[in-house]
């Protein structure tokens, strides 16, 4: 009988279902392993084959873990609030719960259809009121710790979706989602006192084992400075000082101006009548700007002069007071000194404006341009000829002695904007009372649900939909028994995504968001997958969470993810990225269908290291179906016609299928087939534990053409080689295990081990060749043949590529050293 996937995977996929194998539980004397996704956003689409990359990844190691005794905690969820659903209501009507409701259940379908061994029991949804519930009672333990506040802030507004964004959904001065412009206006909005936290999320991320690169990110976006912070008295009619802080203490007698973010308050207070219109034109067309952008190095720099002017307290001179948009009100004082002779930006708005550049740093350098680097005081009074150094030190302890300033350390993180003028999001439990005052829900209280609207469109005032619905708004404060009204902004969707590891832990508790217990025996995370898109948004908001829930005694670690890895992303075949723009997305079900779950999950892992992105390419999908073909052949007696790929076989199809005779044998192993399946245990084992997946399957190739080549079939080899090939084509190797006689199932059987000596590595690497220039290799046996070599050769993705649309005109090949491509 041939290889028929449409057959045997929902057999498996049912069996599954009902036998549950793959449930997690707490507190089992085997070593615990908590391997996660990122949690998906359940989007209307569905899945594209890019989603099952990761999925695949995770679902491997599962498998695996439990094959080594662990007790794996493996499940899914959805982050299910958000945007899109809530503008698709807009558009439709329709309640952003039924459009999430149906695109979970098509997801879930998906997952499944894809053999995933998830915990399905442990399953969450963000959008669940027994789910938000915990998510609001967090919140008002962040509240009740002084870290959730409110006040009137610059926020980016979209008047086109009607809600505020974070900075990192906004792109370009646009939205993200939509592409519509956004507006930097104030607003009275919630933060997330996340700054508070700053060192320790800065300090901890050595214990991590994440990438360097994310890591590297983090703490960029962390940001933290040491310096002086120093006032600078106003002159004239206006009384006061201007507060800066600087990372360059040793500059400040080359201070010949100083800078304000235009939405600094001293600015309405300090222009002057003369200077009014131009200040506020500029100011207007400061708010039209994005964060970004005004951050960009433009060489063009803008400002206007306020009219107003300051003492530097350590040249003793007079100095113009500007105000420019590359000064940002979020970051430091919203102020600097302006070193133009020792900061690349202020000496691009020096030139620009005519004002004066003072060198106090010697240069090993020409006179042009600024120079930012450290030397020697010059022109500084008290600390010429001192080096950076002892200069920074030298300012810092005059300031302090004088009483002008004092050493500082600073951060670019700013606090989390948490409010949404949204509907589809979680509702804030706070009252606010007549007088002012803030009041939160009482925890038995919970979950403050949505109420149903009857219309999703933001109101035009930047309030929410649910600021329109009076008899929701309108309540009554449980303590006094005085009017009060309810918050109407909603949470962002980063809130629910930001602790759902937790509630995975022990997902049915109705009395806390999560058992200690159960959070003690599954935490921290011991392999997170998921995009590098997230670095500086949900990875940071998650460490966040988990340090304030650690410090308010209700979780028993403070850090959520102990290792990272971020998979690569798959492309079009075009070489571009999924887009229904660019009509280059696959979908899985087609897949699917056509090649079977299998196929595509070992394709995918397949296809090159699990961290780089790879093109897709229907012609290797055809090259690993036919692989477990190969594979499927080796065990089965039969070995009738294969149909096409996606054909359906008449007995099959009519559940007329006749029996299906194993062929495995009880023949005694040869002394090289022995070695061969001792080193393949060992490398797909090693290569499981790297996440090398790519090269495990190409060691599981090698095996069976080995034993195709030979025409041996011994059971002692077969079996376990089912064992190995159980994590990446869970549903033939089911089957086939079921062929070999075994009643246990495969899913709980023991990782097979591997003899040290028969493993020793005897394999050679020919290299591949195109055009003479080598694009690949492969591992071989001694003495393989040019058919074996070629065929193992045109499987190695970045030599498919280079022959991918060419004819091959002539190989050449030298036994046990190079195979070469001539193409044209």
């Amino acid at each position: 009988m041939p290889y028929q996937p449409q057959r045997i995977e929902p057999k498996w996929q049912r069996f599954w279902e009902e036998k549950r194998p793959f449930r997690a539980e707490t507190g089992a004397a085997a070593p615990k392993y908590y391997v996660l996704d990122m949690f998906p956003y359940p989007s209307s689409a569905g899945l594209h084959v890019g989603h099952p990359e990761g999925y695949t990844a995770t679902d491997i190691v599962a498998r695996y873990r439990r094959a080594r005794g662990f007790n794996v905690l493996h499940p899914m969820g959805w982050d299910a609030f958000g945007l899109p659903a809530e503008q698709y209501a807009i558009q439709t009507g329709i309640h952003p719960r039924v459009t999430t409701m149906q695109a979970i259940e098509n997801f879930r379908r998906q997952l499944k259809m894809l053999g995933f061994s998830y915990d399905w029991e442990r399953e969450i949804s963000t959008c669940d009121p027994s789910y938000y519930r915990w998510t609001q009672y967090i919140f008002l333990k962040l509240f009740e710790r002084g870290l959730a506040y409110q006040r009137e802030e610059l926020v980016n507004f979209c008047p086109a979706l009607g809600t505020v964004l974070a900075n990192d959904e906004v792109i370009d001065g646009k939205s993200e989602r939509g592409g519509h412009p956004v507006y930097r206006i104030p607003m009275k909005q919630w933060l997330l006192r996340i700054t508070s936290y700053a060192e320790r999320l800065l300090r901890d991320l050595d214990r991590l084992d994440w990438p360097e690169s994310t890591k590297e990110l983090q703490r960029n976006w962390i940001g933290r400075s040491e310096g002086l912070r120093a006032r600078f008295p106003l002159r004239g009619p206006v009384a006061g000082d201007i507060e800066i802080f600087t990372t360059r203490p040793d500059t400040i007698f080359g201070a010949t101006y100083l800078v304000l973010a235009p939405e600094h308050p001293l600015v309405t207070r300090i222009t002057t009548p003369e200077q009014r219109a131009a200040v506020e034109d500029y100011i207007r067309r400061t708010s039209q700007k994005s964060e970004l952008a005004r951050q960009e190095q433009v060489r063009d720099k803008t400002g206007v002069f306020t009219g107003a002017w300051a003492l530097n307290p350590f040249s003793g001179e007079d100095i113009p007071v500007w105000i420019a948009d590359y000064v940002l009100p979020g970051y430091g004082t919203g102020a600097i000194m302006a070193v133009p002779a020792h900061d690349e930006r202020d000496y691009d708005f020096a030139r620009a404006m005519g004002l004066p550049i003072r060198r106090v740093v010697e240069a090993h350098q020409g006179d042009e341009g600024a120079y930012t680097g450290e030397g020697v005081a010059i022109n500084s009074g008290f600390i010429n000829g001192l080096p950076t150094p002892q200069a920074k030190a030298a300012v810092i302890r005059w300031a302090e002695e004088h009483g002008i300033g004092h050493s500082a350390v600073q951060y670019r993180l700013r606090d989390w904007l948490f409010s949404r003028q949204r509907y589809w999001g979680e509702p804030i439990p706070i009252l606010h009372l007549s007088d002012g005052a803030l009041r939160a829900v009482p925890e038995d209280q919970l979950p403050v649900l949505l109420p149903e609207v009857s219309s999703y469109e933001p109101t035009g005032t930047g309030q929410s939909p649910l600021a329109a619905i009076a008899d929701w708004v309108h309540t009554v404060d449980p303590v006094t028994g005085q009017p009060a009204r309810r918050e109407t902004d909603t949470m962002p969707g980063s809130a629910g995504s930001s602790w759902y590891f937790l509630r995975f832990c022990d997902p049915h508790n109705d009395r806390e968001p999560f058992g200690m217990e159960a959070a003690r025996y599954w935490m921290p995370v011991d392999l997170y997958i998921g995009g590098d898109e997230h670095a500086v948004g949900h990875l940071l908001y998650a460490r966040f969470w988990t340090k304030v829930l650690y410090d308010a005694g209700l979780c028993p670690v403070d850090e959520p993810f102990q290792r990272l890895v971020h998979q690569g992303m798959i492309l079009g075949e075009d070489g571009q990225k999924m887009s229904k723009r660019f009509g280059n997305v696959i979908n899985p079900d087609d897949v699917v269908r056509k090649y079977g779950a299998d196929t595509l999950r070992v394709y995918e892992m397949f296809m090159g290291p699990l961290e780089r992105d790879k093109p897709w390419s229907t012609q290797a999908v055809e090259g690993v179906y036919r692989f477990l073909q190969r594979t499927w052949r080796l065990f089965v007696a039969e070995q009738e016609q294969e149909p096409a790929a996606g054909e359906k076989d008449p007995a099959g199809s009519q559940g007329q299928e006749g029996p299906v005779r194993c062929a495995v044998d009880e023949e005694e192993p040869r002394p090289e087939d022995l070695r061969l399946l001792h080193k393949t245990i060992r490398k797909v084992t090693e290569d499981i534990e790297a996440l090398r997946f790519n090269t495990a399957i190409s060691q599981l190739m090698v095996f069976v053409n080995h034993f195709t080549r030979h025409g041996r079939r011994p059971r002692r080899c077969l079996r376990p080689f089912v064992q190995l090939l159980h994590p990446f084509a869970p549903h033939l190797a089911e089957e086939l295990w079921e062929l070999l006689g075994e009643r246990e199932l495969l899913a709980r059987a023991p990782w097979p081990d591997f003899d040290p000596q028969l493993a020793r590595d005897e394999l050679i690497t020919v290299a591949v060749q195109v055009l003479g220039k080598t694009r690949g290799q492969v591992e071989v046996e001694p003495g393989a043949s040019q058919q074996e070599v070629e065929q193992l050769a045109r499987q190695v993705p970045t030599v498919r590529n280079h022959l991918e649309g060419r004819t091959v005109r002539k190989v050449v090949f030298v036994p046990d050293r190079i195979i070469n491509f001539v193409v044209s």
